[in-house]
């Protein structure tokens, strides 16, 4: 009898960069290995913002989420690397793009590694960071999502920052399990400065839950800001986007600077909605089911375009500006507005984003211009 012996018998094992560690209901969690974690101005398009993601793709499931459309093309990276992993065969088969990232959520298993060995002492990146870059965690997913709480990544990336001096670090999340971290979040702020940016964009509970609906309540964020800042934490809420005709009523908005402010943040910062390519195809979706008295005006709206008009943006910060005048709460928008601001993506996770400052107001001024798609609406 022929014995048949392989020659490399441990290549196909090799191959398997993406095993599937771990399901929550219908969420598949694939370990991946970064190359790269620290993304410089160069790929987030900001001067001094540096931006790292822990995870790829978001549970989260957020109807308006500009992070969605290059999803597809980290699974195909992730498919060249592996080509005979099942499952990512599975999920890029059956799951459009914009639902693979809330489903196939990919685990940077060695970031801290990689973190620590970019950040070695006089290193280029380290020697910019200290001169006052802004390290941003947290542009194209949420890093503090359900996966964390298993799998720590984002906490072993703080403890590596905290061994560092003179950073500047802002962490942007929609959850409270950020609080679990206030201990080393605190340490980090003796040498460093640190602020954590939540995101919240209406205290109503149901209302959140049909535009948010795996995301925590209103009520555990709020809770969240309180608790930062008890600890000592820097705490700005993210308002952003404000989505017409749904949440920038005015007794809408006055709740929600109401809010913020009993919570003790320290700022808000107020932006409206932003479309680009998937997101703009998951987000129609849902307008179309859960506001279908909107759909004509959103369709009309972001056929031709992927922003609301300067008329809306400045009429929207200026009523949240007189909000939170009211309510005693610093309001982070420049004077103009006049211009998009985003954090940078993950270079190899995303093509950055124009996540905008925008908005006027009322709702029913939700444009039918016929601009380029790649230029925001105009308010004719």
């Amino acid at each position: 009898m022929v014995q048949q012996l392989t020659l490399f018998p441990n290549a196909l094992t090799r191959r398997r960069a993406l095993p599937v560690i771990g399901e929550q209901k219908d969420i598949r969690y694939h370990a991946t290995r970064a190359r790269e974690i620290l993304n410089g101005p160069g790929t987030t398009g900001f001067d001094g913002f540096w931006s790292i993601n822990p995870y790829v793709g978001c549970a989260f499931g957020c109807a308006y989420c500009y992070a969605r459309y290059a999803h597809r093309y980290a699974l195909e990276r992730a498919l060249a690397a592996d080509p005979l992993d099942q499952a990512l065969h599975e999920t890029a088969r059956t799951l459009p793009p914009w639902l693979a990232f809330e489903r196939a959520i990919l685990v940077k298993r060695n970031a801290a590694a990689v973190l620590q060995r970019t950040l070695w002492y006089g290193a280029d990146r380290h020697r910019d960071l200290a001169r006052g870059h802004h390290i941003v965690i947290g542009t194209a997913t949420d890093p503090y999502q359900p996966a964390e709480r298993r799998f720590r990544i984002t906490r072993g990336l703080l403890e590596v920052l905290a061994n560092h001096a003179d950073l500047h670090v802002v962490i942007i999340t929609k959850s409270p399990l950020v609080t679990r971290d206030a201990d080393l979040l605190a340490r980090l702020a003796r040498r460093s400065s640190v602020e954590v940016h939540m995101s919240l964009i209406t205290v109503d509970r149901e209302l959140a839950r049909r535009i948010e609906p795996r995301a925590p309540t209103p009520e555990a964020r709020l809770r969240a800001v309180a608790r930062l800042h008890a600890a000592g934490v820097r705490v700005r809420v993210n308002a952003m986007p404000v989505l017409p005709g749904i949440t920038d009523r005015p007794a809408q908005l006055e709740a929600l600077v109401a809010g913020v402010a009993a919570a003790g943040a320290d700022a808000m910062v107020v932006g409206s909605l932003s479309l680009h390519a998937t997101a703009r195809q998951r987000y129609l979706l849902f307008i179309a089911r859960e506001f279908p008295a909107l759909a004509a005006r959103y369709r009309a709206t972001f056929a031709r375009c992927h922003a609301m008009g300067p008329r809306y943006r400045h009429g929207l910060t200026a009523c949240v500006r007189e909000l939170c005048a009211r309510y005693g709460l610093a309001l982070g928008n420049d004077e103009t507005d006049a211009a998009p601001v985003r954090y940078g993506a993950e270079a190899a996770d995303q093509t950055p984003s124009r996540a905008a400052r925008r908005a006027q107001y009322p709702a029913s001024e939700i444009s039918t211009s016929s601009a380029r798609p790649s230029a925001p609406c105009s308010d004719a």
